[in-house]
């Protein structure tokens, strides 16, 4: 009997959607000699946005794996080679059955991205059951952990997990390894992972410790300094009397309209901002580089800024203007929930036209943001204190907050940018009228 014919192929990383250039290896789901299925997980993949799975475009036998976890890889560049039967596979359908749509890699035909853990799940069931055997066990890791895993060659296993729900977090990788006692980076994030070959950060006679950049971090770095030597940057502050929001929060937490969801202050500041892009719509454009010209959106896609473990991200509330304040609240909660535990898609993540951060939650009360590259402004909260304040002519303790916009003083004016921060003001100090004027 005649043998099938066997073809290597070779699996190259593919743009995912975002534009990106190059993205950092994060982890190998299979090894050599493993047999994978068409669309099996093969390994994870850290973009400047998220990080993402990669399925199999071909189904066959792993003949060699070509990049490192931790190994920054450009688009183009191979991942794997795959040895297949009966020829070339087709990476998005089967010939023989059924048409099929185009399978963008790292997604399913005509599905939202699911979360790595259930593809993962799923992907590993299905490699394993031809022999019979259970699925073992993976270790329920952060993406930078395992990265850092790899680097510092410890087994996941071995590693016990204090994250939420027994999540393996860097820490955890650093103690297991000896380097408990290590730094980490600013406001108590966890460094980036490690490019491969570089030594574990290392303090030096002069007590100094060199930490290689990589994966969110080395792209946030990139993105604030294109902007920060791009757009002239410009920021006007306002303090104003903010008891009226505290009260109303207060009062939304027992309605049932916002059962499921707990309102906050962030959600009547946005509502606020969104109101004042009505009146000032140069706050919601970009600064065409190519045309010199001003590009006016005329939808607000609401970017939160969202520190996590990994670095800060910006998920995206779309159409912003359009939402009721129970699904703008319900909205901000998701979008930054599905940041922080890894589970944002790289569309998520991209295409805000205006931002709101909240730097009150570290205790401070305020600050001036750096604009997202392709944004005019951006919003800064501060926190909301008790401080003395003057009401018709008394002093009172007033729930209190300073507020700072930051802009792109190419398409934005002091005048502008004044005017909105006064109208936010005026929103936070009597929001009730002008959330039912909004409807």
């Amino acid at each position: 009997m005649t043998k099938p014919a066997r073809a290597v192929q070779e699996f190259r990383l593919p743009d995912l959607g975002e534009g990106l250039t190059d993205a950092d290896w994060v982890h190998w789901a299979v090894a050599v000699g493993d047999r994978v299925e068409l669309n099996q997980v093969i390994g994870e993949v850290e973009t400047a946005k998220a990080t993402v799975e990669l399925p199999s475009p071909y189904g066959g036998t792993v003949e060699e794996l070509l990049v490192e976890p931790g190994q920054t890889v450009p688009v183009g560049a191979p991942l794997l080679r795959i040895a297949t039967e009966d020829g070339p596979a087709e990476p998005a359908g089967d010939s023989g059955g059924p048409s099929r749509p185009s399978v963008l890699v790292g997604y399913g035909p005509g599905d939202a991205p699911q979360s790595r853990r259930a593809t993962r799940r799923a992907s590993a069931d299905a490699g394993r059951a031809r022999d019979g055997d259970p699925p073992p066990a993976r270790p329920d890791a952060k993406p930078g952990a395992r990265k850092l895993a790899a680097l510092l060659e410890v087994d996941l296993d071995t590693v016990t997990g204090t994250g939420r729900g027994g999540v393996i977090t860097r820490d955890d990788v650093r103690r297991t390894a000896g380097h408990g006692d290590e730094p980490t980076a600013g406001h108590g994030e966890e460094p980036t992972a490690e490019r491969p070959h570089s030594p574990a950060p290392e303090a030096s006679p002069e007590r100094t410790t060199r930490i290689p950049v990589g994966g969110v971090r080395k792209r946030t770095a990139e993105a604030v300094s294109r902007s920060a030597f791009t757009a002239p940057h410009a920021s006007v502050f306002l303090t104003c009397d903010a008891t009226a929001t505290v009260d109303l929060v207060s009062t939304l937490r027992a309605s049932p309209a916002f059962e499921g969801v707990r309102p906050t202050a962030l959600s009547i500041v946005s509502r606020a901002l969104l109101h004042a892009i009505a009146d000032e719509p140069s706050l919601n454009a970009h600064w065409d580089d190519d045309t010199g010209e001003i590009v006016l959106h005329h939808d607000a896609h609401l970017g939160i800024a969202t520190a996590t473990s990994d670095g800060l991200k910006v998920p995206v509330v779309r159409e912003a203007q359009r939402l009721s304040l129970p699904r703008l609240a319900r909205s901000i909660a998701e979008v930054a929930d599905r940041a922080r535990t890894g589970r944002s898609t790289p569309p998520e993540l991209t295409g805000s036209t205006v931002s709101v951060t909240n730097v009150g939650v570290f205790g401070v009360d305020g600050g001036t943001p750096i604009l997202n590259p392709g944004e005019s402004a951006i919003l800064a909260v501060g926190a909301i204190s008790d401080r003395p304040w003057v009401v018709d002519g008394a002093l009172a303790i007033r729930k209190v907050v300073t507020l700072s916009l930051s802009f792109d003083h190419r398409l934005v004016d002091g005048e502008q940018a004044g005017r909105a921060l006064a109208t936010i003001g005026a929103f936070l100090g009597d929001p009730v009228p002008m959330l039912l004027a909004d409807k």
